[in-house]
This record gives C-alpha cells, sequence and structure tokens, in this order.
C-alpha cells in the first residue's frame, strides 16, 4: 500500500474546498450512500476528497499496520480503517488535528484539519506517538472538471463547513445525520427532487 496521491491544495481552492461534502438520500450511486466527505481540493481541474463515515469491515489499523510491516505495540490503537472513496484504493490518506500543521507533507485542510499522506505518520500513530485526533482512509473521491458541481446542480449532494468534532469524535453511524443537522435541516424534509428558480 502507498500514501499520497489526493489533489494537492492550490491557491485557487473553489467552494467546496475544507466543506463537508453530504450525499442526499436520493443517492443513486450506492458508493456514495450516506457518505459525508471532507473536501480536500477543489479547483477547475477538479475535486477531490475523503469519506469519513465508511468504516471498511474487519479491517483495524493495528492489522493494516502489520500488513504494512510496521511495528505494532500495545499502543498501536485499534480504530477501524475507513473506505475513503472508489480512486486509488491502494493509496492511504490520514486527517488529523493540525498538531501536525508546518510539516512539508502535511496539507492544511482547514484551520483545525490537516491531511498527511505518508508512512511518517503512521509510524507514529502505531507507537503511540501521533496525533491526538486522527482518521485512516484507503482511497479517495475524486471528480473531474465540473462533475461535482453538476452532480450538487442534479441533487446529488449537498454541503457544510466541516469541523473537528464531527469529523473525528463522532461515532460513524452519525456522522450523516450530524453532518444534516449543521444545516438546521432535518432528513424528512429533503426533497429528492432538483429546484429551478
Amino acid at each position: 500500500m502507498a500514501l499520497g496521491n489526493l489533489q494537492q491544495p492550490q491557491a485557487d481552492q473553489g467552494f467546496l474546498h475544507g466543506k463537508l461534502l453530504i450525499a442526499m438520500p436520493s443517492m443513486p450511486d450506492t458508493r456514495f450512500e450516506k457518505s459525508v466527505i471532507l473536501m480536500c481540493s477543489h479547483t477547475a481541474g477538479g475535486a477531490g476528497g475523503v469519506i469519513i463515515n465508511k468504516p471498511i469491515p474487519a479491517l483495524p489499523f493495528r492489522d493494516l499496520m502489520a500488513k504494512m510491516d510496521i511495528p505494532v505495540t500495545e499502543a498501536t490503537p485499534r480504530n477501524p480503517v475507513l473506505y475513503g472513496g472508489p480512486v486509488d484504493t491502494d493509496r492511504g490518506y490520514v486527517l488529523h488535528g493540525t498538531e501536525r500543521a508546518g510539516r512539508p507533507s502535511t496539507l492544511a485542510i482547514t484551520p483545525e484539519i490537516g491531511l498527511t499522506p505518508t508512512v511518517d505518520v503512521l509510524r507514529a500513530i502505531a507507537d503511540g506517538r501521533g496525533p491526538a485526533q486522527w482518521l485512516m482512509a484507503l482511497g479517495y473521491a475524486g471528480w473531474g472538471p465540473g462533475q461535482i458541481e453538476n452532480e450538487i446542480a442534479a441533487n446529488g449532494w449537498i454541503h457544510c463547513d466541516a469541523d473537528a468534532g464531527l469529523v473525528f469524535d463522532a461515532s460513524m453511524d452519525a456522522k450523516w445525520r450530524l453532518a444534516f443537522g449543521k444545516l438546521g435541516a432535518g432528513l424528512s424534509g429533503l426533497s429528492s427532487e432538483a429546484g429551478r428558480a
């Protein structure tokens, strides 16, 4: 497994950078059903993010570390590894609090959240020296130019501001509902039809 390859954030980021992208209840693509995605990049060239609420069944972090020949100790967490999306599923991404900010390999996603696609962060987490808040995902979700904007216009997605509490502390099962709650909308009041003004 390799780490990395999610498009690096640039100065000309679009409106979705650092936001949570939330699958609408009518999402037709089962890979994204009830997904919450932290958007890590959004430019004219496309968009990319990491799904933050879909654990890979029976793949705890410590088992993945053992498969990668990274030493596992009593300090190695048993957190689940997440399905980050259908692109580059052999690559890993670690979302974490910004205590690692300033390192050349760490990308700032929001003031509270960074992304590190290098093995050194995995080694640190495995031996208990890693960031206090973190998620590890395999793969990411990616869109070509204009694709995510079209999917939003077709009522496939809605977005809201990201916060570290929802990303790192909320239970996996609650994140989708909580993300909708940030918008002040109840799930029962959402329409599956795209609006026209």
